[in-house]
């Protein structure tokens, strides 16, 4: 007489797949790990030709303006492509020094003024922030950045919300639909202000 096969057959056939699929995928993963280890060695060397995270392409810009300023200390274009890559990457005290220099000799450049004042609030300068971003508007009424700039500081760092609100004003005055970087209206940041006690 046929007898039905037991179900204990099947089940140890089961547990005999999970643990072999078990035991590969801890195989896998501890030789990917050995993998690695291996490897980072031969990847160290890279890492440490960009001091501070800089990628290898702004590694290679920085070298060729550092030695274009070198060679050329009146080149102004390359003290300000410096001060833009040292603003890019957080430097601030040393974009603060190449957008100086780029202003010695161009000091009439409303946009690199502006820059140097940001640098400057970030350094936990506001003040000279502040002296800047005037500083771009007198040379340009209609610099909409460094007015826009001029607000944030005078609203967050000085407390000034009349300040901030006449600057915002006016520059609403020139672009009615100045934005801010985030994207909302200059406009809705004013009356915000007015709504505030």
């Amino acid at each position: 007489m046929f007898e039905p096969e037991k179900p204990t057959a099947k089940m140890v056939r089961r547990d005999k797949m999970f643990f072999t699929a078990f035991a590969c995928l801890v195989i896998g993963f501890l030789g990917g790990i050995g993998f690695s280890i291996y490897k980072m060695p031969a990847m160290a060397p890279s890492l440490a030709h960009h001091p501070q995270g800089l990628s290898p392409e702004q590694q290679r810009v920085l070298s060729s303006l550092e030695q274009a300023v070198a060679e050329n200390p009146e080149n102004v274009q390359a003290w300000t492509q410096l001060g833009h890559l040292y603003f890019d990457t957080d430097r601030y005290e040393q974009a603060i020094e190449a957008y100086s220099r780029s202003l010695e000799l161009r000091p009439d450049d409303a946009d690199v003024v502006t820059d140097l004042g940001v640098m400057y609030r970030r350094n936990g300068q506001p003040e000279l922030a502040v002296t800047s971003f005037r500083q771009a508007i007198e040379i340009d009424p209609r610099h909409e950045t460094a007015r826009f700039n001029l607000g944030v500081v005078l609203l967050h760092d000085f407390d000034d919300q009349a300040g901030a609100k006449e600057i915002w004003s006016e520059l609403v005055e020139l672009n009615p639909v100045a934005y801010a970087p985030n994207g909302r209206l200059v406009a809705e940041m004013i009356a915000d202000l007015q709504n505030t006690p």
